[in-house]
């Protein structure tokens, strides 16, 4: 099961007491005052960890609670520290106050690690307070409470490529034609309910992640269909793989589909419709009206956007597909690496 959205409670554990004691040894008739303190409590930490892709194993398990620290002993003895706890979510995991919607942090690195929750502080024990006035305090201090807070956890797919389209457009069939993805193909609307990503190897050890968003419908940006839930997983993707079904069977304009699917876009995150898009014209091996074809290539040239025409089944056009969006993301990965030295070069 695929889950992108969770509420997490994490509390980092109490600091141990310190204690009230006095040396009482042998030849040592006023030892004065020994009490330790107590020891730190253990803090949560949130760690991103490539091996998950969906924050499931958060739903059912929401409460995470760092170990107490031990109170001090006599003889100065400090308490042990509470354990720390660690807490594993996805790459590409947006933690947000559960209160106030703040964006805290955003792990988009495998290994990155976060403090949640601060464990408290250990209290002092009555030696810490021992004066040349009072030598001897019956006092101690008690340890600190951990830090209790709450958490909204949003995943967003980190991909390289991201297809979108309108419901059985293609899309699950593209991906499991190029890539070891298997997502549920059939015959209806909103075949695919949840993202997929595959890997597509591009040989020489040249691989890159294509995520298959679940389909799109007018409205989607105000929850319409599956809606906006999807939507942000398109937000991190460099790379937009925008299909269009050509064939009669369909029964829409395919003209009218690629203007819906962008606005749609657009009205979700303006950010969208600039990213870089190469149309594709799927199911061709289905194509019984070549006007169909023809008018939305047309669009897509208006729009200065590349276009090419697949079919998934017979592996028509597939390579060539694959080749010209490898060439582009290399292009955009290496212009994204010169904007920093132009900008710190201009400076």
């Amino acid at each position: 099961m695929f889950i992108d959205r969770t509420k997490i409670r994490v509390a980092g554990g109490h600091g141990g007491n310190g204690v009230t004691a006095f040396r009482r040894e042998k030849f040592v008739p006023r030892g004065g005052p020994s009490g330790g303190d107590g020891g730190r409590g253990g803090s949560v930490w949130l760690e991103a960890d490539e091996s998950f892709n969906t924050l499931l194993h958060l739903r059912y398990n929401p409460e995470h609670i760092a170990e107490r620290g031990r109170h001090g002993e006599g003889s100065n003895r400090t308490g042990r520290e509470g354990s720390d706890i660690t807490v594993r979510v996805p790459v590409g995991t947006q933690v947000y106050d559960a209160e106030t919607g703040e964006l805290l942090y955003d792990f988009t690195r495998s290994g990155e690690r976060w403090l949640a929750a601060r464990g408290g502080r250990g209290g002092f024990g009555n030696s810490h307070f021992a004066t040349s006035t009072n030598r001897a305090p019956r006092y101690h201090q008690e340890g600190s409470p951990g830090e209790e807070r709450e958490f909204q956890l949003e995943l967003k797919l980190l991909a390289d490529v991201g297809l979108v389209g309108f419901p059985n457009a293609g899309k699950s069939t593209l991906i499991s034609t190029i890539s070891a993805a298997k997502p549920k193909i059939a015959d209806y609307p909103f075949t695919t309910l949840e993202p997929h990503l595959g890997v597509v190897d591009l040989g020489e050890y040249h691989t890159m992640v294509v995520a298959d968003i679940p389909g799109l419908i007018e409205g989607a940006h105000e929850g319409a269909g599956l809606g906006d839930r999807f939507l942000r997983h398109v937000e991190r993707t460099k790379l937009l793989l925008h299909l269009v079904d050509v064939s009669s069977a369909s029964g829409r304009d395919t003209v009218s589909d690629y203007e819906t699917i962008n606005r749609e876009l657009k009205a979700y995150d303006e950010q969208l419709a600039l990213r870089p898009q190469i149309v594709v014209a799927t199911k061709i091996d289905a194509l019984d009206e070549p006007e169909r074809l023809e008018s939305l290539r047309a669009r897509a040239e208006r729009d200065g956007r590349a276009f090419y025409a697949i079919s998934s089944a017979t592996g028509e056009g597939v390579r060539e597909l694959v080749r010209a969006a490898a060439r582009l993301l290399d292009e955009i990965n290496s212009s994204a690496e010169v904007k920093p030295e132009e900008a710190h070069t201009g400076a």
